[in-house]
């Protein structure tokens, strides 16, 4: 019988290879050792597009988890996984993309129900690009809405503790594991598994991270009715445009820390404006973060 973890430490000690394990499911990652627990619950969600005012959830992956306060994962839980058979056929682009076709989703329905009852019990939803899940999750049920939000993606400086991108994908590579990808409840283990490794360089694991942001207030300031000559200023610097159909303005904007909301304002006094002005600032927290209601 062949020894694959030798040969897999032979190769790995050689130093001219790299060993890419499967993600393997497992239960317990950690031992709470009878601390009082959070319950975070990883969502993933994949569509028939981008847009969640045009398009629709075919696949709906939840996986619920404990944690302790600093950001330590401990049990995992059962996966919560569902279709839902969109209004139109799925693009072939789609089906290339997650495997899933027009069969699969025949006649299946998301039970809102079983959906909110799951939700209800959790301290934090998390998504990899909660920016996106949000906006389609809550379009599905409000019980989305009243939830403290983090994003595996964009609250952990990846880049910064030596990972060469943010998609999940390089992810997994730089931790040395694989999985099968683009499909909702593997993403979800996939990104728990991450959350819980220690990081490359700072040596803390990645939710504890995560979490420093999450619990942080920013601000979102929009630099309404700029001048149009100046829009490559505002985009160098970091603004994003709203052109989305949402009660937002149409506009540049931009979050920033807490303590760097003043300063912001200044550089658009002075630099944009050539003005003292007043302009739409909304705090943000984890309760509103990554949604179309700011």
């Amino acid at each position: 019988m062949h020894d694959f973890e030798a040969m897999a430490a032979a190769l790995k000690a050689s130093g001219q290879y790299r060993v890419q394990r499967r993600l393997q499911t497992r239960l317990r990652i950690n031992d709470s050792r009878g601390a009082p627990t959070k319950l975070g619950l990883f969502v993933d969600v994949e569509t028939t597009g981008l847009d969640p005012t045009q398009h629709e959830i075919i696949e709906l992956g939840m996986i619920p988890f404990s944690y302790l306060p600093d950001g330590l994962i401990c049990d995992i839980g059962l996966p919560f996984e569902r279709f839902q058979e969109p209004t139109s056929p799925i693009p072939p682009a789609i089906t290339r993309l997650t495997g899933i076709t027009d069969a699969m989703v025949a006649g299946k329905r998301i039970d809102v129900d079983a959906v909110r009852a799951l939700v209800e019990r959790a301290s934090l939803v998390i998504a990899h690009n909660a920016s996106f899940d949000r906006r389609f999750l809550e379009r599905l049920s409000d019980v989305f809405v009243f939830k403290p939000w983090a994003c595996s993606m964009s609250q952990v400086d990846w880049i910064d503790e030596g990972h060469d991108g943010v998609k999940l994908a390089y992810l997994a590579t730089g931790a040395g594991f694989f999985y099968d990808r683009h499909r909702a409840v593997h993403d979800c283990r996939a990104a728990i598994e991450l959350l819980a490794a220690p990081l490359p360089i700072s040596g803390v694991p990645a939710m504890e991270k995560m979490l420093e942001k999450a619990r942080r207030p920013s601000w979102r300031i929009w630099a309404e009715n700029s001048p149009f000559d100046l829009k490559d200023v505002l985009k160098a610097r970091g603004y994003r445009w709203n052109g989305d159909d949402n009660p937002n303005p149409r506009a540049w904007y931009i979050d920033v820390d807490d303590g760097q909301r003043e300063a912001e304002i200044g550089f658009l006094c002075k630099e944009i404006y050539l003005r003292e002005v007043d302009l739409p600032v909304r705090e943000v927290t984890a309760f509103n973060r990554f949604s179309d209601r700011i």
